[in-house]
């Protein structure tokens, strides 16, 4: 297994620990990075820069898009089917239903229609949340799940933010906090 190089963020919605790889960015975990991470120097270390500063300019509402290169190689294939389905499908701003994203992953190469339901099993595997958007799929009926942060909560302030969801009269864009 590739050694990760890792750096956290402090975010409207909490600490985010980002982990690296010279392939690009790995993971994004909410809360500190695991007790056994060291950091390393070399093309890790710049990926990982890099996914900060654009971390930092998404929370400060200056990026829609993330540039970064992704490390699908920690994800089975199917994983990185879906994401990566999402990653280029679902745009800032926009929203897709488990079950729309199950029939879109379909048509683009699994042959056949997921169950919504593993859909969500995937979004709630998701490695690299936030850059690869799972809080971006939402259920037919509601907002539905998320597993990052404090949970559905999280997934509100960033559906917010983008503009998705109307903001609440309390929201405040610099915490998620009351």
């Amino acid at each position: 297994m590739t050694e990760l190089t890792w750096a956290t963020l402090r975010t409207p919605v909490g600490v985010l620990s980002v982990g690296c790889s010279d392939a690009g960015v790995r993971q994004i975990r909410f809360g500190h990075p695991p007790s056994a991470a060291r950091t390393v120097a070399g093309g890790a270390r710049e990926r990982r820069d890099g996914a900060l500063a654009q971390l930092a300019e998404y929370f400060a509402g200056q990026r829609r898009r993330f540039g970064l290169p992704i490390d699908w190689s920690g994800m089975s294939r199917l994983q990185q089917h879906v994401l990566g389905t999402l990653f280029d499908s679902v745009s800032y701003g926009e929203t897709v239903s488990y079950g729309t994203l199950a029939r879109l992953a379909g048509s683009r190469g699994v042959g056949t229609c997921l169950p919504a339901r593993a859909i969500g099993r995937i979004m709630g595997s998701n490695p690299i949340p936030v850059v690869v958007p799972c809080h971006r799929v939402v259920a037919a009926d509601g907002l539905g799940g998320y597993s990052g942060g404090t949970g559905p909560e999280v997934k509100r302030w960033l559906l917010v933010l983008e503009g998705a969801l109307p903001p609440t009269l309390d929201w405040d864009a610099a915490s998620l906090g009351p």
